[in-house]
């Protein structure tokens, strides 16, 4: 269950927790580094301070009374805050020891030494004092810095650092909760959305709303809202690829049965018409296999990846050409650059030269010429071009030619054809990572140009 429940929390959870937990790791650090720093800064002035006085005990040379009242009188020492202890170890010393105020009573217990810190020791009632031993001349010079004032400022920064701290760690979890809220919530309101999209019926026209910021979000959003299009234009090719498929296998179907009804009927009172029906029956069945073998091949286009390697370009154009030679009535003229390499599917191009040049043909007279030229250009890149003579192709139709099953409106009917050969052409070359194009061929005809790249993979 706990594990569950790791799995299950959400970003901005993740995202707070984490967060939380860093700033307070920060805060209490630099709150710690602060008390650090300013506890040695004191430090160092009370050290300052000790030197100050030590060097003054040192040069004043106290080896008597005279000397200790004269040292006393002249120097500024805060009694309250500074205990001084002169230890006279001479031989011809009058007084071996003097005491500034308090300075007797702070030897009557051991002050305990305070680990880690150089010269500071702890004395009850008197606090922490800073310890400094000098000698000159035979006389020792002891000093106790209490650290009363120091610590005080010490205590006040601590106290600040602490309210502040404690101020940090009750709105800093706020702030952090309205920023993980002001980042999370787009992704929240994507991921609903989706699934409301999901859900829906018809969730075609749906798109995501794309929130202005942040910028990672509005991209997601963007892609997503550009990935359903796409897939929604994916599903419209297909409703009408099915759609169109069925309409184009009603109309042979229709006419076979119609036949088939025929024969069935009046065969046998009229033989005559057996032999006009089977033919009728034979044409539609085989403009049915036509289709069927198109959509299967085209089907195959759809998911097909090529197996690619080095091959003649400039041999298979030819033997297509020279296999189809015979097949069509146009005389075929062909212009081919020798010797051309490259790196692409010898079925491919074949199958893309037969829809060109079957389209060429269909939409051609008898008696033109049918031109194949194959070069490469500036670039490197190979070009083969197939130059018809034929009735050409308005500009309206340049830009649906290579969709599947479209058909002008001025042929249909009246020239035979599925409306697949140009789509499997576009879709083969485009494994190949070519581009196909179709330009007027002047004065009269159309020209379909292939752009293969010359490092095919």
């Amino acid at each position: 269950m706990t594990n569950r429940r790791k799995q299950q929390q959400s970003s901005a959870t993740i995202m707070l927790r984490n967060l939380i937990t860093m700033v307070m790791i920060l805060t209490v650090s630099l709150g710690v580094c602060i008390i650090i720093a300013v506890g040695h800064q004191l430090l160092e002035e009370v050290q300052q301070t000790t030197d100050h006085i030590t060097t003054s005990l040192k040069k004043a040379n106290i080896d008597g009374d005279d000397d200790w009242q004269e040292w006393r009188r002249n120097n500024t020492l805060d009694t309250s805050a500074s205990y001084v202890y002169v230890h006279n170890l001479r031989q011809d010393a009058k007084r071996e020891r003097y005491f500034s105020p308090n300075a007797q009573h702070i030897l009557q217990i051991k002050p305990v030494k305070v680990p880690f810190i150089p010269n500071l020791y702890y004395r009850p009632a008197f606090g922490f004092l800073y310890h400094r031993v000098v000698h000159a001349k035979g006389i020792y010079y002891t000093l106790w810095q209490s650290m009363h004032a120091q610590l005080e400022v010490l205590l006040r920064v601590i106290l600040v650092t602490a309210i502040l701290l404690g101020v940090t760690l009750i709105i800093m979890p706020l702030y952090i909760r309205r920023l993980t809220k002001h980042l999370t919530d787009p992704i929240v309101n994507l991921s609903q959305n989706t699934k409301i999209i999901a859900s829906a019926e018809e969730p075609g026209s749906m798109r995501l709303p794309v929130p202005e910021q942040p910028t990672e979000v509005t991209d997601l959003a963007t892609n997503f809202n550009e990935l359903l299009a796409m897939l929604d234009k994916r599903q419209e090719q297909q409703r009408l690829f099915v759609m169109n498929a069925a309409h184009e296998l009603r109309t042979p179907i229709a006419t076979i049965r119609s036949h088939a009804q025929l024969i069935e009927r009046h065969g046998k009172a009229h033989p005559e018409i057996i032999e006009k029906s089977v033919r009728y029956i034979t044409d539609e069945s085989r403009q049915m296999q036509q289709l069927i073998d198109e959509l299967l091949a085209l089907s195959r286009a759809d998911q097909l990846v090529l197996d690619v390697h080095d091959i003649d370009l400039s041999s298979i154009i030819a033997n297509t050409v020279q296999s189809l030679n015979n097949t069509f009535p146009q005389k075929f003229i062909t212009t081919i650059k020798p010797d051309v390499h490259m790196v692409g599917n010898a079925n491919a191009i074949d199958q893309i030269l037969n829809s060109l040049l079957t389209n060429a043909s269909k939409y051609s007279s008898e008696d033109s010429t049918i031109e194949i030229q194959l070069e490469t250009n500036s670039l490197g890149n190979y070009v083969i071009a197939i130059k018809d003579q034929g009735q050409g192709i308005s500009d309206e139709d340049k830009a649906h030619i290579f969709e599947r099953f479209y058909r002008s409106a001025e042929v249909r009917g009246s020239v035979k054809g599925t409306g697949l050969g140009l789509a499997i052409a576009d879709q083969l070359i485009k494994l190949m990572g070519g581009t196909i194009q179709v330009k007027d061929n002047h004065p009269q005809g159309s020209v379909f140009i292939l752009t293969i790249p010359a490092h095919t993979t």
